[in-house]
Order: C-alpha cells, then structure tokens, then sequence
C-alpha cells in the first residue's frame, strides 16, 4: 500500500467512525449509562480532530482527500449498552488495523502522526473493554 493509499484508506475509516460514533451517541441514554456516554463523546471528539487533522495531511500532498459516504452499516446491534459498548469497540479496533497499515506504510512525520493515531485508538480500545495486547493494530 502507498503512503498516499493509507492515509486515504484512514481518512475513509474516520469518516465511518464520526459517522457510527454519532449513531452510537443518539441510542445511549445519558441519564442511564453516564459513562459510556462520556466514552461515546470523548470518541466522537476524538474522531472529528483525527479527521481534520487527515484532510489536511492528505490535502498537503496535492490529493483530493477521500470524502465521507452517506451513510455506513453497523457492525452490530445496539438495543443495550452492552451492544453499544461492543460496536463502538469494533470501530476501534477496525480503525487501529488501519493505523497500524498507515504506520506501515509511512514514514517521518506522517508515520509519527500514525503512531500517535494508533496509540490513541488502541486506548480507546481498551476504555471500550477490549483485552490489552502486545502489538494493537497489528493482529
């Protein structure tokens, strides 16, 4: 995969996950599940920048960056918290595959970038319940 390919392939993956995150965001109940509320908002915030700051680095290269789709699936049901909890944890661990294919494919302050993408995503992960693991994004 090309440096150009990944950070577009990234770019895709934080469309979807702003996208999920705000469907996610509209089926927890607040008064309910005040912390998977506050992780859900901490996501969606983190996404927005990671998108942002994607566009720009994409745009930095001359290339028309990879816009957002309509709409994207869910990876799972979402009547409980606990499904919730589980698909927001998917698109995390979805997203630090991607970050591990951009730090592959990168270098010098794109693949610092990256790590810290990936870094950040494999957290979210595990605020999510995700098990730890040596080398998140690469498994």
């Amino acid at each position: 995969m090309t440096p150009a390919e990944a950070l577009q392939k990234a770019l895709r993956g934080e469309h979807a996950a702003l996208y999920l995150y705000g469907v996610l965001g509209a089926q927890a109940s607040e008064s309910r599940q005040p912390e998977l509320v506050a992780r859900l908002e901490e996501g969606y915030d983190a996404h927005r920048a990671a998108r942002d700051e994607l566009t720009a680095l994409v745009s930095a290269k001359g290339l028309d960056p990879a816009p957002a789709e309509v709409s994207y699936e869910l990876p799972g049901p979402t009547d409980t918290a606990d499904q919730i909890e589980a698909v927001a944890r998917t698109i995390e661990t979805r997203l630090t595959a991607t970050y591990g294919e951009l730090v592959a494919s990168t270098s010098g302050a794109d693949r610092r970038w990256a790590i810290r993408a990936l870094d950040a995503s494999a957290l979210r992960e595990l605020a999510l319940g995700a098990p730890a693991r040596h080398f998140p994004g690469l498994e």
